[in-house]
């Protein structure tokens, strides 16, 4: 309702229905609708730049700008190239040392197989191992390709776990041909003399200074003054002097209870302490002693008791 410039403003309330009357000027409205259209044209402002903001394109970086970027990349580029270098690097120092431990344990199978050949045990015509293994084969029509590193490291890998084998087996051979050549060193076999006659047997015997009948201990074996007596097994010489009957007496210990004696020597070559090795020189033929000539006296004791030497040197070799 509009009078005198002034309008009247009815308000009604919800409950019982009453209402109220708020009377404006015309100033006041005026006022009120400034206001209202202040707020709607900053609204619509912000609204609008918004939009803008939205689809205005982006700016185009800078020479310089563009020369740091890369400059940054090149740097990350070079650092990773130096790392791949060292890692490569680490890799080719790791096969160079595998590489020469391999080196090194092939020369000891070579050394290895070397005294097999010089023992006898492997034919010095089939093995020679002061030389490289003899390989060929015709040229395969197909590109040849260099190994990879992952291919090369499982060919070393495969080649030092059949090295290891062949080492140990080896090892087993060379312990199973050096027990067997001792024992082929202790074992007693063959005359104590390398020229000579059986002068005089093992057990009772007219004895040639008397003619009664006695022991005789050994066995007799007459030659040439001078010649050699040799030890007949290995051992250690535990006497080697003169004693009474005996003149000068070699008396070697192989072990196990058994001992060998070589008596009326005409010059002793051997120390007490010394170790002998089978059919080795331990004195010279002849005459000392209760003798009648040259021969060397040749007795055989185990634990103790004299044993028929015969026996022993009709003993075929092993």
């Amino acid at each position: 309702m509009k009078s005198d410039n002034i309008m009247n403003i009815i308000l009604v309330g919800k409950s019982h229905g009453k209402s109220r009357v708020l009377a404006l000027n015309a100033m006041t409205v005026a006022a009120c609708c400034s206001v209202l259209l202040a707020l709607i044209a900053a609204a619509s402002w912000a609204g609008y730049s918004a939009a803008i903001g939205q689809t205005k394109a982006p700016e185009q970086p800078t020479d310089s700008e563009l020369v740091a970027y890369w400059q940054n990349e090149l740097g990350k580029q070079k650092t990773e190239l130096v790392s791949l270098q060292q890692n490569v690097q680490d890799q080719v120092d790791a096969l160079t040392l595998r590489l020469g431990q391999i080196q090194g344990r092939l020369l000891r199978l070579d050394a290895l197989g070397q005294r097999f050949v010089e023992s006898g045990l492997v034919a010095s015509d089939e093995f020679d191992f002061n030389q490289p293994a003899a390989v060929g084969g015709p040229e395969d029509s197909l590109p040849a390709d260099s190994f990879s590193a992952p291919e090369l490291t499982r060919m070393i890998d495969e080649l030092e776990r059949k090295m290891l084998d062949r080492e140990q087996q080896l090892r087993l051979l060379d312990q199973v041909s050096s027990r067997q050549k001792l024992e082929d060193e202790l074992y007693l076999e063959g005359r104590p003399i390398t020229w000579g006659w059986l002068s005089s047997r093992y057990g009772y015997r007219s004895d040639p200074f008397t003619g009664k009948r006695t022991w005789h201990g050994g066995v007799d074996l007459a030659g040439k003054e001078g010649s050699d007596i040799i030890s007949v097994a290995g051992g250690v010489v535990t006497y080697a002097s003169e004693r009474n009957g005996y003149g000068n007496l070699v008396e070697v210990d192989h072990g196990d209870g058994l001992v060998t004696r070589y008596a009326h020597c005409k010059t002793i070559e051997v120390q007490v302490g010394d170790v002998i090795q089978k059919g080795q020189v331990l004195a010279l033929m002849g005459s000392t002693g209760r003798s009648t000539g040259p021969h060397v006296h040749f007795e055989v004791i185990r634990n103790g008791k004299s044993e028929n030497p015969e026996t022993y040197i009709k003993r075929a070799s092993r």
